[in-house]
């Protein structure tokens, strides 16, 4: 039991030595997502993410089919808007964003990628858009009906 003990207390220092080596890469700060301070403070300056539509439905689709829709939106605000990530409900997901920030008044997309290998009937994945904005989430939406070849 105290090897048992002893070898994950060593698997965690590990793996905390590990995660705090910067790899030299050029990386954006989050504070403006992660600090509450800066979402809350009394300023005029804040980013504003305004999607075309937060929902899209591929309709019926064919067993393995690959398919993808990109999500429009503008910056409204008068700051800067950077996500940050994109979290996805599911691994058949996948998405593909802007990393540089997005001025005032400027467009971009969020292209959502769907596999539906494994997959069938009504399918309904939700994405989280994690940016600098108040609130700092915004949730979009993928449908499908998936069928196999004999529904047809």
């Amino acid at each position: 039991m105290k090897r048992i003990f002893l070898f994950l207390i060593w698997m965690v220092v590990s793996l905390m030595l590990v995660s705090c080596q910067n790899d030299g890469q050029k990386q954006l700060s989050g504070d403006l997502v992660t600090n509450p301070k800066s979402a809350q403070a009394p300023s005029d300056k804040k980013a504003v993410i305004k999607f075309d539509k937060n929902e899209f439905d591929f309709g019926k689709i064919l067993q393995g089919e690959v398919v993808s829709y990109t999500f429009h939106f503008t910056n409204t605000g008068n700051a800067p808007l950077l996500i940050t990530s994109v979290d996805k409900s599911c691994g058949c997901t996948a998405s593909d964003y802007p990393r540089e920030p997005i001025q005032p008044g400027e467009s971009g997309g969020i292209k959502i990628t769907y596999d539906s290998k494994g997959h069938h009937g009504f399918q309904s994945k939700v994405l989280i858009v994690n940016s600098n904005t108040l609130p700092s989430q915004s949730a979009l939406r993928i449908k499908a009906e998936v069928r196999t070849p004999n529904q047809l």
